[in-house]
């Protein structure tokens, strides 16, 4: 059996992260939890198996010479006889534990080696997610002590040396027939005793922090990796103002990772509507509304575009809601390079009311015109039965 691989971990790893691996493991296998898996008990048992093996020394150095085969009686050298293959610990009590060193050790719980990200939501309006613009927040995190370095420690102090596991961090428990190594009970793991423990954190090596947040929206691709750069002159050494890597083209809705000191938090962006654009990607779209007589003769228009006014150019006969293509005025693409483009969809206004000289000359033209279906009230029809004389152009 390849013991990494049962525990799903990496083949160099340190005993702490390692045990984690076994219990998350463990409550996952548990028989249980799966009551209906014959195997699962198996599977438990291979866990223990594993996690016995890769965190002894002297097992782990056969391991990673002689690999699973090792552990058979006589499958050494010189005569040396090996521990064979299946846990020496009962699994459940191997489970229960560390379960429980988890809980209560000052080491730290779950939580503190899963440390659960803080989630946070940011409101942007539409041209604070397209353009970008640097927003900057406040957030409580947990984090390195400052006043210890994360030592526990009061400054100036010193620790003791953990006589009970020797310095180790680890210790070994027999009962009966049963070796079992686990963190040690004194020291939580450390090595070391601190007997004057820092009065900002009480000895936990982290305590909770006030950090400034500086985020150049739009953040963080969700393909990229998020990047800490140094720190401004706003920040004390101590790293209290993050930074994010800039990439253009944040979406509603979209979640961004972000380093803060040691941890992470989530970032999720809420984009607001815009009266103006929609967006389709790097691509996006509004209305111009146009003349009758811009529609009909052509000419220009300005519009709104996302980083300046265009002059847009109407080609004579345009029609209601074709669309006028600006490329390049869109959003920066997002891993590419470019802009997308700004599609301009022509709506024409037509007026309420006339003046009678615009009226009779709508009047004047409706009678030259042959591609009408139906009819145009104030213009005689083909059977020269007037129809109306009053003119409506209410909408």
């Amino acid at each position: 059996m390849i013991y990494c691989r049962a525990l799903r971990a990496p083949f160099r790893l340190s005993t702490q992260p390692l045990t984690s691996f076994h219990v998350l493991l463990a409550k996952k296998y548990h028989p249980d939890t799966n009551k209906d898996d014959p195997k699962a008990k198996e599977k438990f048992s291979q866990l223990a198996e594993a996690y016995e093996v890769l965190s002894d020394e002297v097992k782990r150095k056969q391991y990673d010479t002689y690999g699973s085969a090792g552990f058979d009686t006589g499958a050494g050298s010189s005569g040396q006889s090996y521990w064979k293959g299946g846990p020496t610990v009962d699994p459940e009590e191997l489970f229960r534990k560390i379960f429980g060193e988890f809980s209560s050790s000052s080491f730290g719980d779950f939580q503190s080696v899963f440390h659960q990200p803080q989630e946070y939501i940011m409101e942007l309006t539409f041209n604070q997610a397209a353009k970008g613009v640097n927003k900057e927040f406040t957030v409580n995190i947990t984090d390195t002590c400052e006043r210890c370095d994360g030592k526990g420690n009061e400054p100036g102090t010193k620790v003791q040396h953990c006589h009970y596991c020797g310095g180790s961090g680890m210790e070994t428990i027999n009962t009966g027939p049963f070796v079992m190594r686990s963190t040690c009970r004194r020291c939580g793991g450390r090595g070391s005793i601190v007997t004057s423990p820092c009065v900002v954190c009480r000895g936990a090596g982290e305590a909770k922090q006030k950090k400034k947040v500086v985020i150049p929206v739009p953040a963080v691709s969700p393909s990229l990796p998020a990047l800490q750069l140094p720190d401004s002159d706003v920040a004390p050494a101590s790293q209290n103002r993050a930074f994010a890597y800039a990439i253009p083209g944040v979406e509603d809705g979209q979640t961004v990772r972000m380093p803060v000191g040691k941890r992470e938090i989530f970032i999720t962006f809420r984009v607001q509507k815009s009266p103006v654009f929609q967006r389709d990607g790097a691509d996006i779209h509004s209305n111009l509304f146009i003349s009758i007589a811009q529609a009909i003769l052509g000419g220009t228009a300005r519009a709104q575009g996302l980083y300046e006014t265009i002059n847009v150019v109407i080609p004579p006969g345009t029609q209601s809601d074709q669309k006028i293509r600006m490329s390049g005025k869109g959003i920066p693409r997002i891993n590419s390079y470019g802009y997308g483009d700004h599609y301009i969809h022509i709506k024409i206004r037509v007026p309420k009311r006339l003046t009678s000289r615009q009226q009779s000359l709508i009047l004047s033209y409706a009678e030259d015109e042959t591609d009408v279906e139906g009819t145009v009230n104030g213009v005689t029809n083909t059977s020269t039965e007037p129809v109306s004389e009053s003119l409506d152009f209410g909408v």
